[in-house]
């Protein structure tokens, strides 16, 4: 009985202990919005910031006397996009790592496990590719790359259905199938590119350039409502993940739980792809973080994840945008950050387990 008051107690204190972390990092996020503003070569004040954004959500102009017309692009129509993607991306890629990773209950998943990343990616190409040497009137990326990364998920679904059920390793083996594919086919795109390959490329480094409020309009809604449906159904993620036959003993309609987890993610992880290109790292390190420091307990972990994400994907957008004087892709800084930092927990909790 002592111990069972134990453990009770252990878990309300990590409760009330994740619930204060994720209210820090909301503050956190909020205040590295406005500090991310004032980030970049143009000298605008944090008051001028403030005022544009007061007046724009306001409608009144007076609040905009003293400000030039040029930091008022700047700041609404450059920067503030570009910093509202960031957060969105972020915090959706973190999402969709954490529901993979305890959805395939493998730590080493991520939004790119299934195959839907790929699927984004090739989507995005093809436009690319049409634009350069098909198309002469540009259409846009986005819708491209969303319908490429919904497919490729209703292909590797098909496939993984084997006999009306849908396993983990199914999921895993089907996604790496159709991945290998697509990757095949953005090569040979890439190869017959000749000197237009650089347009392929950089969108494959993944980057935050040049976004604007059409990408945040395209992404809030669905990054938004698919992480609430996740969080309202965390329950069933954590019973889930300790297997099939267990669940189902417990009551959980196995069949669809997985598929409402595995939608919401594919579409948290395609919105984000086609409006940012391939950012690594995010969706699987940032699960671990939370998983290892604080809790594995859906509830928290999924939006916890989802704030530290959106905080750290700004944050190396900062850097890449203000430390050089090319603007650097966010997604090599992602990787050369997250790699190392991913090979230190990986190498720290093998040692913490022998």
């Amino acid at each position: 009985m002592i111990k069972e008051n134990n453990i009770m107690d252990n878990l309300e204190v990590k409760r009330r202990k994740a619930f204060l972390i994720g209210i820090a990092l909301l503050f956190l996020s909020l205040l590295l919005l406005i500090m991310s503003v004032n980030v970049g070569r143009a000298d605008i004040k944090v008051m001028e910031v403030v005022k544009i954004i007061a007046s724009k959500i306001t409608s009144n102009k007076d609040i905009l006397d003293g400000i030039s017309k040029s930091k008022l692009a700047i700041v609404w129509d450059i920067r503030l996009p570009r910093i509202l993607v960031a957060l969105l991306v972020g915090g959706g890629l973190a999402v969709s790592g954490a529901i993979f990773q305890s959805l395939l209950m493998n730590p080493l998943a991520d939004p790119y496990t299934i195959g839907v990343s790929t699927g984004a990616a090739f989507g995005a190409v093809l436009c690319i590719y049409m634009n350069i040497f098909i198309i002469q009137t540009p259409m846009p990326i986005t819708p491209f790359a969303f319908l490429g990364a919904i497919l490729t998920l209703l292909i590797v679904m098909k496939i993984a259905n084997i006999d009306g059920y849908m396993s983990s390793s199914n999921l895993v083996i089907a996604g790496i199938i159709v991945s290998s594919i697509l990757s095949a086919g953005i090569s040979f795109l890439k190869s017959t590119s000749g000197e237009q390959v650089f347009a392929i490329i950089y969108w494959l480094m993944g980057s935050l350039n040049s976004r604007t409020w059409s990408q945040v309009i395209v992404s809030f809604p669905i990054i938004i409502i698919c992480t609430i449906i996740c969080i309202y159904f965390a329950d069933d993620l954590n019973i889930l993940a300790f297997g099939e036959k267990e669940a189902r003993a417990l009551g959980v309609n196995t069949k669809r739980t997985r598929n409402i987890f595995l939608i919401c993610a594919s579409l948290i992880t395609a919105v984000c792809v086609s409006v940012s290109g391939i950012i690594g790292f995010i969706g699987l390190v940032v699960p671990h973080i939370v998983r290892f420091s604080l809790t594995s307990d859906n509830r928290y972990l999924i939006p916890i994840s989802s704030l530290l994400g959106a905080i750290l994907l700004l944050m190396a957008d900062n850097i890449s945008r203000s430390l050089f004087n090319i603007d650097i892709p966010v997604g090599v800084i992602t990787t050369l950050f997250g790699g190392p930092f991913f090979i230190y927990i990986f190498t720290s909790k093998n040692k913490s387990i022998q």
